[in-house]
């Protein structure tokens, strides 16, 4: 924490003495030139995500208020090329914190380092408050990119610390990311000698259209104990941690009032993805789409499958997603959904559950 503080503060005095400097030269009453320049050179976001749930897993009736997310972030644009970026989650721990630099005039290479997300999958680099799902992710994207659901892995929102070189080709058609990442998660040194190796490469034809395909070859060190479904990887371990991952995504048409600051267009998201952890594969995928309806009402719909282990039965789950969100603000929502879970014989004794989800976005 201490190192992550000294970071973002040795970066807000670059900008405060930058600022400050052109401030002075353009006037004798510099105080409000500086503050002109600061608020150009420093934006801050936010959301907050909270709700309720209820559910019948395993037979047993659950039900609670949530608290998912708290998050702020900070960018700075300390010049024309180069900018750093600060995110914190009150929830639960700092998320990211990172340095850009556009190494060409045009957006063709762009350099990164520091604790960003990965760029495996098409959702796992999207944010909480743009993604359609109160659960977020997918199963497969869930389990896949390190967001959580891997106790092998551990929780760590498919975020790691590495570097990265970036950019768009073929004036914007083709995009490309290439890291190193440690493969440990966030806040954490690597567990061991081994880097995980990450590409995506996307092709976007004509506007709205996208085709995505990405990869990750890397060596996990477990921090859990063996698993039912891969039992032959222990606590300590150091394992093959592999995953690929092709799908697709169409935006077409528009529904924005003018109160309403962006477009809300229709939309529809597919994505197959696959892993292999020691000797054990898995593989699944999704199938998103949401249908804006009238001038603040969206309908979605989603469907997604999962098999942690594709060599045993009983290791599959597939939810069933249905539900509605209004926005009542700009980035601000309602949402509501329904899903139904049906479940292989390992996972929750091969009883199938309901699953209500409310939630309430706020977002500046």
């Amino acid at each position: 924490m201490k190192l992550i503080a000294k970071t973002a503060l040795a970066v807000m005095l670059a900008v405060f003495s930058n600022t400050a400097v052109m401030g002075q030269s353009q006037s004798d009453n510099s105080i409000p030139n500086w503050l002109d320049e600061l608020k150009n050179r420093i934006t801050i976001n936010g959301y907050i995500q909270g709700g309720y749930s209820w559910n019948d897993m395993g037979g047993q009736d659950a039900n609670t208020f949530e608290f998912k997310r708290c998050i702020v972030w900070a960018k700075a644009r300390i010049t024309d090329r180069w900018s750093f970026q600060f995110m914190y989650d009150f929830a639960s721990k700092p998320l990211e914190y990172y340095t850009d630099y556009r190494i060409t005039n045009n957006n063709a290479l762009n350099f990164r380092i520091g604790q960003f997300k990965n760029s495996f999958s098409m959702e796992n680099p999207l944010s909480p408050s743009a993604l359609e799902l109160i659960d977020v992710c997918s199963q497969p994207v869930t389990y896949l990119a390190g967001c959580g659901s891997d106790p092998l892995f551990g929780k760590h929102t498919g975020r790691d610390l590495g570097a990265m070189i970036f950019g768009d080709l073929f004036n914007d058609k083709l995009h490309y990311e290439l890291a190193v990442m440690n493969g440990q998660g966030i806040n954490k040194r690597d567990g061991n000698n081994d880097k995980d190796f990450i590409a995506k490469l996307e092709y976007r034809p004509i506007d709205g259209l996208r085709f995505v395909a990405s990869g990750q070859l890397g060596k996990g060190h477990s921090v859990d104990n063996p698993q039912a479904w891969n039992p032959t990887i222990d606590l300590g371990d150091d394992y093959t941690r592999n995953r690929y991952s092709v799908g697709a995504e169409y935006k077409f048409g528009r529904f924005a009032p003018s109160k309403y600051k962006e477009a809300r267009p229709i939309s529809i998201r597919t994505e197959w993805l696959g892993g292999k952890d020691g000797d054990v594969n898995s593989r699944g995928g999704y199938i998103t789409t949401t249908i804006p309806v009238a001038p603040a009402f969206d309908i979605i719909g989603s469907a997604d499958t999962f098999n942690k282990n594709v060599d045993v039965d009983g290791w599959d789950q597939t939810n069933l997603t249905v539900g509605v969100q209004y926005w009542y603000y700009k980035k601000c929502r309602l949402q509501l959904q329904y899903t139904r879970a049906i479940c292989g014989d390992n996972i929750y004794g091969g009883k199938d559950y309901n699953n209500i989800q409310a939630q309430v976005q706020v977002a500046f």
